[in-house]
Order: C-alpha cells, then sequence, then structure tokens
C-alpha cells in the first residue's frame, strides 16, 4: 500500500503492532538514497582538486608563455575558478532545499524521494561527459555544478519525510540515522572517486596531462559515471519501498499528481538558483571594485527569490497549503535555530566541499610564487581526505542519541560548541605556519588532525541541534522547520568555498578560519541566552 491514511505513531499501541515496521522500511529506503544525494552534490570539491591535476584551465593560458607574470595570474585565477565550481553547486543545492522543505506536505513522501533521486542522474551523466574532454568549456562545468544542486536539495525533504514516520522519543536516533548515514555520502565519495579515476572503466578524458606518483590516471570521467547505476537502484527503491503518509501528507495524492506537483516546485528553486548563479559569474563584480562582495549580495537576492516564487508562482491548491507553513517565517525560534544550525550543518558541508582543494593549495601547490610548483615531499590527501566527512557524518547519530540520553539537546550543542571553537582557531595556526616554512608538509598531520576535531564537533553539533527542534517546535510546526533550518545552513556550501577561494587568493586562508571562529563564538551565546540557561524557559 503507497498511501497510508491511517498513522499515528505516538500511539504506542500502533508504533508496535504497524508502525514500527514501516517506519524503519521507508529509513532504509531513504538512507542510500540521501547518501547518494550527497556525493553527487559534494563531489565537486574533490573533482575540481582532480581537475586542476589534469590540466583543465578552460583556455585562459592559450597564448601565455610559463612562467611569466600573466600566465601566473592566469593560473591564480583558474584557480579561484575551481572553488567557484563548488561554491555553485553549494548554493544550488542550498537553493532548492527551500521548495524541498515544503515538498512531503504536498507530494507526499514516497513520491518527493523518488523523483528528487532520479534527478541525480542529469548531473551525474552530465558530469560524466563534460569530464570526458580535457577542452570542455567553463560554463557547461558551472552548468553541471549548478544541477548537482539536485542532491543538496533533497536532504531537506528527506530529513521532513523522515520526522512524519518516528514518534518524538526517538527522532534524536530517527534523524540522526537519515542525516548521519545520508551525509556518510561525502566520505564515500571521496573515497570512490580517488578509486575509480586510476580505472579504465568509461574511457580516457581526451588531452589529460595528469599523473598521480609519475604514473598516468586513467580517467576522469569515472567520478561522475560511477553514480549513474547506484543512483538508478536507489531510484528504484524508493518507488517500490516507500510510502506516503497522512501525518506528513493530509491531501493524499496519487503517484501522478504527486510527481508533477515536485517536479513543479523543485522547476522553481532551479530557476532562482540559475539566476544568482548567472548574478555571481555572469557579472563584472570585478570592474565594479566589487568582487569579494558578490557572495553576500547574490545570497540574500537568491533566498528571497526563491520565496516570493513559492508564494506568487504557484497553483492555488499548492499555495495554501504553503502559506500555513510559511507561518514558521514568522517565529523567532525559527530563525535562532536557523543560526545556530548553520553553524553546525553549514560548517560540516562547507568544510566537506572545501578540505581536499584547500588542502591542495596549503600542501602541495605551497609555492604561492609560483602556482604550478609542485611540493615534491606534500603528504597524499585523498588517502585521507574522506575521513573528516566520515567522522562527522557517523559522529552524528551520537549527538542525538547523546541529546536524548540527558535530554537535552541545547547541553550537547554547547560542549560541542566550545571545541568546534578550539579547532577552527587550531587549524588556522597551523595554516599560519606553514607560510612560514619551506618545509609545509612538517605540520601536515596537526593540521589535519585539528581539521578532524572540526569535523567531529559539527557532526555532534548536527545531531543535537536536529534534537532539540521537536522539543520547541509543535508537531505541524516541527517538519518545516526541519527544512527550512537545513536549507538555510546549506548555504555553508556556497559561502565557504567563496571565502576560501578569496583568502587563499590573498594568501590568507586562516582569515577565513578566524571569521568562522567568530560566529561560533556567537552562536554559542544565543544557544545558552534562548536554550541552555537554566531560566531560558525552554527544555529542549
Amino acid at each position: 500500500m503507497i498511501n497510508i491514511k491511517d498513522w499515528n505513531v505516538e500511539d504506542e499501541s500502533f508504533w508496535s503492532k504497524t508502525g514500527k515496521k514501516i517506519a524503519n522500511k521507508n529509513l532504509w529506503a531513504s538512507i542510500p538514497a540521501l547518501l547518494l544525494a550527497f556525493s553527487v552534490w559534494i563531489m565537486w570539491g574533490v573533482l575540481v582538486k582532480y581537475m586542476k591535476d589534469f590540466g583543465f584551465t578552460f583556455g585562459m593560458t592559450e597564448g601565455l608563455v610559463s612562467g611569466t607574470k600573466e600566465y601566473i595570474a592566469a593560473l591564480k585565477e583558474i584557480n579561484s575558478l575551481y572553488y567557484t565550481l563548488p561554491a555553485i553547486a553549494g548554493l544550488s543545492g542550498a537553493t532548492l532545499r527551500l521548495p524541498n522543505s515544503f515538498l512531503i506536505s504536498i507530494g507526499g513522501g514516497r513520491n518527493v524521494i523518488f523523483v528528487t533521486t532520479g534527478l541525480l542522474l542529469i548531473p551525474a551523466i552530465g558530469t560524466g561527459i563534460a569530464l570526458s574532454d580535457i577542452n570542455t568549456p567553463y560554463m557547461f562545468f558551472a552548468v553541471m555544478a549548478l544541477l548537482s544542486g539536485f542532491g543538496g536539495g533533497n536532504f531537506a525533504s528527506s530529513m521532513s519525510n523522515i520526522s512524519f514516520f518516528f514518534p518524538k522519543k526517538i527522532q534524536g536516533y530517527s534523524l540522526g540515522m537519515n542525516a548521519g548515514l545520508g551525509n556518510l555520502g561525502v566520505g564515500v565519495m571521496q573515497k570512490l572517486i580517488p578509486m575509480v579515476v586510476t580505472l579504465s572503466l568509461f574511457g580516457g578524458t581526451a588531452g589529460a596531462v595528469a599523473t598521480a606518483k609519475g604514473a598516468p590516471f586513467a580517467g576522469l570521467q569515472n567520478a561522475a559515471w560511477v553514480w549513474v547505476p547506484l543512483i538508478s537502484l536507489a531510484t528504484l527503491g524508493a518507488f517500490f519501498f516507500m510510502n506516503n503518509v497522512s501525518a506528513g501528507t493530509p491531501s493524499l495524492p496519487n503517484t501522478a499528481k504527486g510527481v508533477s506537483k515536485t517536479l513543479y516546485m523543485v522547476m522553481l528553486g532551479l530557476i532562482a538558483a540559475a539566476i544568482g548563479a548567472f548574478l555571481l559569474i555572469g557579472l563584472p563584480w570585478g570592474s565594479w571594485g566589487m568582487k569579494n562582495m558578490a557572495m553576500w549580495i547574490v545570497l540574500p537576492i537568491v533566498v528571497l527569490l526563491s520565496v516570493f516564487f513559492m508564494k506568487f508562482a504557484t497553483p492555488g491548491e499548492i499555495k495554501e497549503n504553503l502559506n500555513k507553513q510559511f507561518a514558521i517565517l514568522g517565529d523567532k525560534h525559527n530563525w535562532i535555530m536557523t543560526i545556530i544550525y548553520t553553524m553546525t550543518f553549514g560548517s560540516f558541508i562547507g568544510y566537506s566541499m572545501v578540505f581536499p582543494k584547500l588542502a591542495q593549495d596549503i600542501f602541495v601547490y605551497s609555492n604561492p610564487a609560483d602556482p604550478s610548483w609542485v611540493n615534491p615531499n606534500a603528504p597524499n590527501i585523498m588517502i585521507w581526505a574522506f575521513l573528516g566527512p566520515v567522522i562527522g557524518a557517523l559522529i552524528r547519530p551520537v549527538g542525538g542519541i547523546i541529546s536524548d540520553k540527558i535530554n537535552s539537546g541545547s547541553r550537547v550543542t554547547a560542549v560541542s560548541t566550545v571545541f568546534q571553537i578550539l579547532a577552527a582557531l587550531s587549524v588556522a595556526y597551523f595554516v599560519v605556519q606553514t607560510k612560514n616554512t619551506q618545509t609545509p608538509e612538517d605540520y601536515w598531520w596537526p593540521f589535519f588532525i585539528s581539521f578532524m576535531v572540526l569535523f567531529l564537533t559539527t557532526g555532534i553539533g548536527n545531531g543535537s541541534t536536529f534534537r532539540s527542534i521537536p522539543y520547541i517546535f509543535s508537531k505541524e510546526k516541527a517538519g518545516p522547520v526541519l527544512g527550512w533550518t537545513s536549507a538555510i545552513a546549506a548555504y555553508g556550501a556556497f559561502i565557504i568555498p567563496k571565502v576560501f577561494g578569496q583568502q587563499v587568493k590573498s594568501g590568507t586562508a586562516e582569515y577565513a578560519l578566524y571569521g568562522f571562529a567568530i560566529y561560533y563564538v556567537a552562536c554559542l551565546v544565543l544557544n545558552w541566552w534562548y536554550y541552555d540557561r537554566k531560566n531560558s524557559g525552554i527544555d529542549c
């Protein structure tokens, strides 16, 4: 049975006899779909590292003499463009979370997860084609990065959907498992891609010049094609094994209506994201003296466009439903939890996007005077890069479970935030040390360990903040709030790559970390004042 009308998991008898089995079936169909969504969305953080190795220069060095000032300036600009690709994917994924936040109540959980997972095939296939030729233009990559945002958007609908299947007493477990194992897709991707690019799975990359330890890579395009069969299986799994339940979708639709409503809402989000991407890379911000300010202008424009489209460009039936859910925008706690959750998930996803490329720039291409020089003693970054997202993802359910055990998500958030601040400052310290030595590889391990602590603390905070939301908000508001907070937090995947891209180009990567640490301190104060202090009035 696809549609389930009678659904009351807070009734212990219903839960033990019927609800638990159905809920777990949906959870275990949801997790692989979400894992692949994260893999496709965040793969740009790894792809750009290999694109530099493979010699993708987008035609910007043609006619320039190697070693000249013009050539070095071109390489620095290309390196900045590499950071822009994951930023576009981050912008798109976060923007698509906004309509995804409201999809479950409109299209039904099973219908939404089936459609949004199937859409991942488009960027996977398109990126595979793009990576098969060294001469693929930058704009094609930008479009594929934009479409990879389908994967980022899926998180909001997936989490909102799972929240309706489980009783409040185990929301920490259910949401933590879905989010944590879903986030594990980032680590799986960062481990799988380095393995497949060395193999001739789908042919070679035309014109590639990259080598690994002196041996030529077989094909970068494998990094995208490898996801196609996996996505196909997950799409079928969602179609055949998931359900629509009345708790999440009061007016249960048939498959055709659920699919059409889902596609329409996703299209609105994609249009807003496309406008944002154009504003980011299509306008001459540099000639206006505003290049470093562009993202801070584009970001609110995109959010406002998304909300505008959903309020005024939707059919009457959908609009009426959305207006009820937009009530969360008038709740101050929605905004407070959005800020706090951005500290945790926004940092996790942003650092996942940027870590391989940032480590490459600090330890491999470590001569600022010559961006093409390669440190022969540099660590093999991709052997270790996957550990950060894996640690952050696997520890996430633990954050929720500990919060359930001590009956306080806010207390767990407070403790993890303190260590998150210290870890950010520690990473910044070792970045500075690498700039003051001829052997930056000496600081690889302390830099790496500090970054792993950063991933660990963001993961714990992921779980604890999501556990708090069902205790702060009513059942009707909790689902939309979960979606909204995850949507805004996902802009960390846009902001963090852009900030690091700017600071790396300026030779001051540590400044980015100082700024993030200040933000974490502000979140620590907010969490304490509204939720964790003795007389806050809210027990979460």
